[in-house]
C-alpha cells in the first residue's frame, strides 16, 4: 500500500474527497492526535475532547468499513508523520485541502520526502472558484444576494426556478421576538461519554493545567460520531424546528440553547454535510408544516451565512486577519480569560455557559460578547483569537469573518454595512439578564450605570465623523447630537472609568 491518506480532525466524513477517490484495499489512512496544537492555542477543554474523541470514533468507523487505519497519538505532527511515511513505505500522500489556511502552510513547511496530492475540499456547497465567480460580479458582497443565489443554485425553498416559496426571500423580521416571561425551550439531546470519550477526557484533564486550557471537561455531553450527530439533527427536526424562528434572538438565564439546533460543531468537523442537513430541514419542515419564517431562518444560517463567511474567508485573503479599522487596542479584560467576574450579569451568565460547555448561541456572541468588544475598543485580533479558542465550533475560517467583520466592524464595512453597536436597552429588550444585575440598565452615567450604555454613546462620539457618513447610522447619530454637552462629557467619563477598571482586572 504505497498510497497514504491523511485525514485531519475537521474532515471526519467518509465521503470527503481524499477518501472518496480511493479504495480501502489500495491505501492506508492516517489520523494524528497531536498535543502540540495546544502550545499554539489553549483551546477550551471541551473542544479538545470533542475533536479527539470524534477522531478516535471516526478511525474506528473506517476500520469497520474495511479501511486500514493508523491512529497515532503524538507530541508533534511532523515527527509522527515522517516516521509513518518511512515505516509504511508511503510513496504518495493524499490530503483533502484544509479549510484553515494556516494548517496548509504548516504542512507545506514540513518538506516531506514524498509528493502531496491535494484534493479539493468538498466540505462546503460552494467551491472557492464558484464563490470567486459570484463575488467578481459585485462591488458590495452582501449576504442577502449570495443567499438568494444559493437558494436558486441548490433549489431550496423555491416555488419556481426563480421565485421563492411564499413569495418572499427573507423572513428575518418575524424571527426577533423578545423573550416572554418563563420562556424555555425543549431539552437538548445530550450523550453520556463512552469508554473512548472517557479516555480522552482523562488525557485532556492531564494536559489542562500544563497548557492552561480554559473551561470544564465535565460534564461532557456532545455527540462524538456521525450516528450521534444524525440523532441530534433528528432531535432538532422533531422537537425544536417548529419553535426555532420567533425566539432565535432571545437570551434567557438558565436556557443556554432554547430552540437552537446545536449542529454547528458537527458541521464544522465534517460529521454532517451541509447539503444533507439543509435538505432534511426543508423536507421535514414542509411535511410538518413548520412556519415558513422559522424554516427559512434556520436554513439561511447554513445555506446563507455559513457558506458566505467561508467564501469570504478565502476571497478576502490572508491580510484580512490584520484589519483594525477603528484602531482598537484595549487589552481583553481579565474576566474574558477567567470566564467570569465582570459584574455584568449578561456577560457573566454567558461566560458561565461557555465555561461549562464551550457554547453560546449567535446573538449572545454578536450582541453581547462582540458588541462589548466593539464598544470598549478591544484589540480585534485578541478578541478573535479568544473566540477561536473558547467556542466548541471555533475555527479560523469561522471566527475571522464573524468577529472581525460582523462583530467589531474591524474591516470597515467589507462584510457588514454598519457596526452592530447596541446599548443596554437592546440587552434589556432581548433578555432577562438585567434583572438582578449590579448595574442599572436605565443609567448612562455614574458608577452604577450599565457599561453597555456609557460605552455605546462613547463609541458613537469617538467615531462620530465616520459614522455620520453611514446612512444606516443616521437615526442614532441624530440622537447623539441632541445630548447636552455636559451629559455627554459625563457619559464619556463613565466609559473611561469602566475601561480603566476592566484593564486593571476589576469589576
Amino acid at each position: 500500500m504505497s498510497i497514504g491518506i491523511w485525514v485531519l480532525g475537521d474532515q471526519l466524513n467518509p465521503d470527503q474527497s481524499a477518501l472518496a477517490s480511493a479504495r480501502p484495499e489500495d491505501c492506508r489512512v492516517l489520523l494524528l492526535e497531536s498535543s502540540s496544537v495546544l502550545e499554539q492555542r489553549a483551546y477550551h477543554a471541551q473542544k479538545v475532547v470533542l475533536v479527539w474523541s470524534a477522531m478516535r470514533h471516526f478511525a474506528a468507523d473506517l476500520r469497520d468499513q474495511g479501511w486500514t487505519v493508523d491512529y497515532i497519538q503524538t507530541e508533534t505532527f511532523s515527527s509522527a508523520l515522517l516516521a509513518w511515511i518511512q515505516e509504511q513505505g508511503i510513496q504518495e500522500l493524499r490530503l483533502m485541502e484544509p479549510v484553515d489556511r494556516g494548517f496548509r502552510r504548516s504542512i507545506e513547511r514540513l518538506s516531506l520526502p514524498i509528493p502531496i496530492h491535494w484534493m479539493q475540499s468538498n466540505a462546503f456547497l460552494w467551491s472557492r472558484e464558484d464563490f470567486a465567480a459570484w463575488a467578481g460580479r459585485y462591488k458590495q458582497l452582501r449576504m442577502e444576494l449570495f443567499y438568494r443565489e444559493g437558494r436558486k443554485r441548490f433549489g431550496v425553498l423555491m416555488e419556481t426556478a426563480d421565485s421563492p416559496l411564499g413569495g418572499q426571500w427573507n423572513y428575518d423580521q418575524e424571527n426577533r421576538k423578545p423573550p416572554t416571561k418563563g420562556l424555555s425551550g425543549p431539552a437538548p439531546l445530550w450523550f453520556e461519554p463512552d469508554a473512548v470519550t472517557r479516555a480522552v477526557i482523562e488525557k485532556v484533564e492531564g494536559l489542562q493545567q500544563r497548557h492552561g486550557l480554559p473551561g470544564e471537561t465535565q460534564p461532557f455531553r456532545w455527540a462524538v460520531n456521525r450516528d450521534q450527530a444524525l440523532q441530534v439533527l433528528d432531535h432538532f427536526t422533531q422537537t425544536r424546528l417548529s419553535g426555532f424562528g420567533p425566539f432565535q434572538d432571545a437570551m434567557v438565564s438558565g436556557e443556554p440553547t432554547l430552540w437552537h439546533a446545536l449542529l454547528s460543531p458537527y458541521l464544522n468537523l465534517g460529521l454532517l454535510h451541509p447539503l444533507e442537513v439543509i435538505q432534511r430541514l426543508e423536507r421535514e419542515g414542509l411535511e410538518r408544516q413548520v412556519p415558513l419564517a422559522g424554516l427559512e431562518g434556520v436554513i439561511r444560517q447554513i445555506l446563507g451565512w455559513r457558506e458566505y463567511t467561508h467564501g469570504l474567508y478565502r476571497w478576502f485573503g490572508e491580510q484580512y486577519a490584520e484589519v483594525n479599522h477603528f484602531g482598537a487596542s484595549e487589552p481583553l479584560p481579565q474576566w474574558f480569560e477567567q470566564l467570569g467576574g465582570s459584574g455584568m450579569r449578561c456577560l457573566d451568565t454567558v461566560f458561565a455557559e461557555i465555561e461549562s460547555s464551550g457554547y453560546a448561541h449567535h446573538i449572545q456572541r454578536l450582541m453581547l460578547l462582540a458588541n462589548y468588544g466593539l464598544l470598549a475598543g478591544l484589540d480585534p485580533q485578541a478578541l478573535t483569537a479568544w473566540f477561536h479558542r473558547m467556542f466548541i465550533d471555533g475555527f479560523d475560517w469561522v471566527m475571522l469573518t464573524n468577529v472581525l467583520g460582523m462583530g467589531v466592524f474591524a474591516d470597515g464595512g467589507r462584510l457588514a454595512s454598519k457596526p452592530y453597536a447596541a446599548s443596554g436597552n437592546y440587552i434589556k429588550r432581548m433578555s432577562n439578564y438585567c434583572k438582578g444585575c449590579s448595574y442599572d440598565v436605565k443609567q448612562r452615567t455614574g458608577p452604577k450605570a450599565c457599561p453597555f450604555n456609557s460605552l455605546y454613546w462613547d463609541f458613537l462620539a469617538r467615531h462620530e465623523p465616520e459614522l455620520r457618513r453611514n446612512h444606516r447610522m443616521g437615526l442614532v447619530m441624530k440622537q447623539l447630537s441632541k445630548l447636552p454637552e455636559e451629559e455627554l462629557a459625563a457619559i464619556r467619563s463613565t466609559a473611561a472609568n469602566h475601561r480603566a477598571l476592566a484593564a486593571s482586572g476589576g469589576a
